[in-house]
């Protein structure tokens, strides 16, 4: 089985690149959406934010108050070191149980949407990069447009994730989407058929999962073995 790291930068479209990987059928461990999920109210995450950041990042119901976590720690880069201590261990041990899912269901491709992939060091782990780009005025009018956020604001938030022009140096493959749906979407779909294992590799992975991930690089080893590290170093 084949491991493909997605990133991109705040508001580049990795939604709709992710997107189009899941229409084609291709299973997606989404970061984002299990960052989501370690948060709930009875979650060990979500007691450790209140401990440390107090009631007032609460909703009434016991939700986590977003906008406003998202001030403190976008203002403040201690702060926002402590929030991802709290919340990364969380999200990488259900991201290690979903990708050893798809490996035992002898799925021959899986996408690890992870927005801080090369701040986190799990692109060591992965068998390509993939990094959904589009220019800095692109990027800052679609964030603007899409949270509400002023130029000031916008701008911050962009400067808290690493810079793009450094994320596309370290990737694999630069999926450009500065343009329309319909130009990344060929893109995608491209890179999907480039990127799935051959039929041999993938009876391997079905019929022999030990010599699928030998044939495919043993890129799921390291990847178990690195999230493992991480999570216990």
């Amino acid at each position: 089985m084949k491991v493909i790291g997605l990133t991109g930068g705040i508001a580049t479209g990795k939604s709709t690149v992710s997107a189009t990987f899941r229409e084609a059928g291709i299973p997606i461990v989404d970061a984002d959406l299990i960052a989501r999920q370690v948060v709930e109210p009875g979650q060990p995450a979500h007691r450790a934010i209140a401990q440390h950041f107090g009631p007032g990042v609460f909703l009434p119901n016991g939700t986590l108050d977003r906008p406003r976590l998202g001030q403190i720690i976008f203002a403040d880069e201690t702060q926002r070191r402590v929030l991802n201590g709290i919340t990364h261990p969380a999200v990488r041990r259900r991201m290690l149980r979903e990708v050893l899912c798809h490996y035992l269901h002898g799925s021959p491709l899986v996408v690890l949407d992870v927005p801080l992939l090369f701040e986190s060091q799990l692109d060591r782990f992965v068998s390509a990069t993939v990094v959904v780009y589009c220019d800095e005025a692109t990027q800052l009018a679609r964030l603007m447009g899409r949270d509400g956020f002023d130029e000031t604001t916008a701008r911050q938030r962009m400067a808290a994730q690493m810079d793009m022009e450094a994320k596309c140096a370290r990737a694999d493959i630069v999926i450009d989407n500065t343009g329309d749906r319909a130009a990344t979407r060929v893109q995608v779909l491209r890179l999907i058929k480039r990127l799935t294992p051959g039929t041999l590799a993938a009876i391997l992975a079905v019929v022999l999962p030990v010599g699928g991930a030998f044939f495919t690089g043993a890129f799921l080893v390291r990847l178990l073995f690195g999230l493992l590290r991480r999570l216990t170093g």
